[in-house]
């Protein structure tokens, strides 16, 4: 006998044998207990999940001489011709090869005339979503009232093409991807009776690779003993498939323990030598990290799509990490997944993100932060002295990562301060990231040169940070009446400071940079009748504001000093205003 793969043989022949789609196997056979069998049926689902098999295992249902527990024999000469595709009562049809209007007015004549040797005559339409508009409309009568002895059976990937009008006349049965641990069991099952050795790690990679498709997942099975022989290992699955090492994944956790930036370059390095595809290694990192989370967050390793020995590690690794530090990585991971998509050089996206994974602080939590505060507010009203003040740090705020521009973290140093009370905010022990949910964009140099008035040379009192920042939607509202893409490029930019007249703005690129430089005079004069007062608008593109954040130390000082008593409620925090309202923060979801 001819070889078969073994997607064909080892096709199921009873509705027991079809995995993971006992919903719909159940129903089928106790439609035909219950002598309750519909006359047209639509199967939808992914490739692979068993459409056509349950279809062909229906038909035989049907017609069998002798079926066992509603089950086809698979012996009698009805099944064996409907097996063998001989039988004259189930007509399969191609439908992206006969998708035509003539064809379908074909099989309308066909279904007069009455089944052979079965009981049934079954209609098999695969890919039915393929036919012509015109093929469905020809289809519809025979569709709602055929004869008593025709049962229709479509299958499709992509049921959202078929028409309502078809849909309405079927009942329709949901096929489901297959879970990897039901695909790793059937193969596992597969290579036992053909005498094959297989590693648990390898049917997890076989079944990861199969993507919910127990066919493809099969077809994969054949290529890996024609590779392996029989004894198919993890190293030679991994070699023949071009699959990444999970070793690398937890070398990249390691890593960011280690700080080690070194390490992770030299990682990329390897992962180019070893000729590994960067977005299935990034796709990979997510799943790693979502892992991680997922031990952490229940507690147990029970849903993680891998072997046991990697289920203790994932066990052990998950203490290493916070839970908000866990989540920033796979925040990071998945926005890096997207922007390679079009980069033109992945390299080095990935290393300038693992770089930023590696050199990254932990973070802390806001509660533990007020705390902080709220403790040394008491040492302080209780009148410890400056000499008693603990030394200077640093205190680093992380920026996010938008979505494909990978920034550096902004640094905030107070390592300038007197020894004054700012000495009491800079305190904090270990060296942490401030707020992690919040992200600070970079600021931009303050203007302090006054406008002077020409026709005096004496200064002249312009309009004050926060009046601009008042009157901001309203500029931008009467912009718009007249220059819609100029409000654009107004609406993409932000407010960096206000002082003596002078407006100044940062733009996020080049182009909306030189698009508010064109219109400087004409928007002056718009944020003028606004604000009621002289102002001179300065568009820059990606500055640093130091002065800023000397504002934003002192009104922190300020609030832990006016404040009786900080504590956090449902409403925002006075610290969270300050840093909303001085530094542009952003909560991080």
């Amino acid at each position: 006998m001819s070889y078969q793969v073994t997607a064909r043989k080892w096709r199921p022949i009873v509705f027991e044998d079809v995995v993971g789609q006992s919903h719909v196997t159940d129903t089928l056979r106790n439609a035909i207990k219950s002598n309750r069998v519909a006359h047209a049926y639509i199967f939808s689902g992914t490739r692979g999940c068993g459409k056509t098999t349950t279809a062909r295992i229906l038909a035989r249902a049907l017609n069998c001489l002798s079926p066992e527990n509603y089950n086809p024999d698979n012996l009698c000469e009805v099944c064996l011709e409907i097996t063998a595709g001989r039988s004259l009562d189930v007509i399969e049809i191609d439908g992206a090869s006969n998708r035509g209007v003539e064809e379908i007015r074909n099989l309308r004549e066909s279904v007069r005339y009455a089944p052979t040797r079965g009981k049934f005559k079954i209609y098999i339409i695969d890919e039915v979503h393929m036919l012509t508009k015109e093929a469905f409309n020809a289809l519809l009568k025979t569709l709602e009232e055929p004869p008593a002895h025709v049962v229709f059976i479509f299958a499709t990937t992509e049921v959202h093409k078929v028409p309502m009008t078809i849909l309405s006349r079927c009942q329709r049965f949901d096929f489901r991807r297959i879970a990897i641990d039901e695909i790793m069991a059937r193969v596992k099952l597969i290579a036992e009776s053909e005498k094959v050795q297989i590693e648990d790690e390898a049917l997890v990679i076989i079944a990861k690779k199969g993507d919910g498709s127990m066919r493809d997942a099969q077809s994969i099975f054949d290529q890996m003993r024609s590779y392996c022989g029989s004894a198919i290992t993890t190293s030679d699955v991994q070699i023949a498939l071009n699959v990444v090492n999970q070793e690398l994944y937890f070398r990249v956790t390691d890593l960011i323990k280690l700080h080690e930036g070194k390490g992770a370059v030299h990682l990329v390095e390897e992962l180019m030598k070893n000729g590994y595809d960067l977005r299935e290694f990034v796709g990979g990192l997510a799943e790693h990290f979502r892992n991680l989370l997922v031990v952490q967050t229940t507690g147990s390793s029970k849903m993680l799509e891998t072997s046991e020995p990697f289920k203790k590690r994932y066990q052990t690794e998950s203490s290493s990490f916070a839970e908000q530090d866990v989540l920033r990585l796979l925040k990071q991971s998945n926005e890096l997944e997207q922007s390679m998509r079009w980069a033109a050089q992945p390299r080095f996206k990935l290393e300038a993100a693992l770089l930023q994974m590696v050199k990254m602080e932990s973070s802390v939590h806001i509660a533990d932060l007020m705390i902080r505060i709220e403790e040394m507010k008491k040492k302080f009203e209780g009148g410890m002295k400056i000499s008693e003040a603990p030394s200077t740090s640093e205190v680093k705020v992380m920026g996010s990562v938008s979505a494909g521009t990978m920034q550096n973290s902004s640094v905030m140093s107070l390592s300038s301060f007197t020894k004054t009370q700012e000495q009491i905010l800079t305190s904090f022990e270990p060296k942490r990231a401030l707020l992690s949910q919040f992200h600070i964009p970079a600021a931009h140099p303050r203007v302090s040169t006054p406008v002077v008035s020409t026709a005096t040379g004496t200064p002249k009192q312009g309009a004050s940070y926060e009046q601009v920042v008042g009157g901001w939607d309203a500029f931008v509202a009467e912009v718009k009446k007249s220059r819609i893409s100029l409000a654009t490029s107004l609406v993409e930019s932000k407010i960096v400071d206000a002082e003596n007249g002078y407006v100044r703005i940062s733009c996020a690129d080049e182009y909306h940079l030189s698009t508010l430089k064109r219109n400087k005079e004409f928007l002056g004069e718009s944020l003028q009748r606004i604000l009621g007062t002289h102002v001179h608008l300065e568009p820059v593109l990606h500055a640093n504001d130091g002065a800023r954040i000397v504002e934003f130390r002192a009104a922190v000082i300020s609030t832990i000093s006016s404040t009786p008593k900080l504590h956090v409620s449902n409403g925002e925090h006075p610290l969270i205003e300050i840093l909303k309202r001085e530094l542009g923060a952003e909560r991080i979801d």
